[in-house]
């Protein structure tokens, strides 16, 4: 048995429970449990198999690794339709928001609301605009991307460009008032090559990368091309694995 805090939802005890012989977990937080596909559900807020199955196909890394995918249907990538997008003003969202340590008034006018279609069934999540015209996509539950993916550059005027893995840190440096510079948001690691294109012509390049091996690898890459420019800033969130778990520590004690 391993145990696991719950990756679909926030919490400090881990609650998530995975039995690696019979290939299932259980969540003892919210008394659900099943198998990968009823995990994927999870993420996405959908009983749909074919749903599932293409958020397990499209995601980057399986959410338990350990867990042997069944052979059932062909999968099928998931297609986004009727989109639409307005204002950031659903109150579930920015209630998830405010779990996550951000506040209305950074997110409003950073993020927008997309509502959108899936195999026939509609859903809506918080959206961050790429510089392709792709959308970043988060909810409680899901985590994904209406394509292209790629980089989120903001220009400032500045000679000074603050880098980070996803919105999410991006919006947690502005909850701590830590940006004051260009900003680039990579979206994905693997957007790294796009970002070195980017940076050129920066005198000064600021990391606010994760505290994992992704993260370090990241840094390494963005050091070797620009070196003594690019400055690692995750020394200030030493002991969490993101800005975002940082900026939730103080404030939990604040609240103390």
């Amino acid at each position: 048995m391993l145990w696991y805090n719950a990756p679909y939802r926030t919490e400090r005890t881990p609650s998530f429970k995975v039995d690696t012989a019979k290939k299932v977990w259980f969540d003892f937080g919210t008394g659900k449990g099943g198998d990968i596909f009823d995990l994927a559900g999870e993420f996405i807020g959908s009983g749909d198999f074919l749903l599932q199955a293409a958020f397990i196909a499209k995601s980057g890394t399986c959410p338990l690794p350990i867990m042997e995918q069944p052979q059932r249907n062909e999968e099928k990538e998931a297609v986004f339709e009727d989109i639409w997008v307005r204002p950031l003003q659903d109150a579930k969202l920015l209630g998830y928001l405010n779990e996550r340590g951000i506040n209305a008034h950074v997110a409003i006018p950073n993020c927008e609301e997309v509502r959108y279609r899936v195999y026939g069934k509609r859903y809506y999540a918080i959206g961050f605009r790429n510089d392709a015209g792709g959308l970043e996509l988060r909810n409680r539950f899901f985590k994904g991307c209406i394509p292209p993916k790629y980089i989120s550059l903001k220009h400032n005027g500045s000679d000074v460009c603050a880098v980070f893995e996803g919105f999410m840190d991006y919006l947690s440096a502005m909850q701590l008032g830590i940006t004051a510079s260009d900003w680039l948001v990579l979206n994905s690691v693997s957007n790294v090559e796009k970002a070195v294109k980017a940076l050129h012509g920066y005198e000064k390049i600021e990391c606010f990368l994760d505290n994992d091996d992704a993260g370090r690898r990241t840094f390494q890459s963005l050091y070797d091309c620009f070196g003594e420019k690019v400055i690692d800033h995750s020394s200030m969130y030493a002991d969490h694995k993101d800005l975002n778990e940082f900026l939730l520590s103080k404030n939990a004690g604040n609240n103390v």
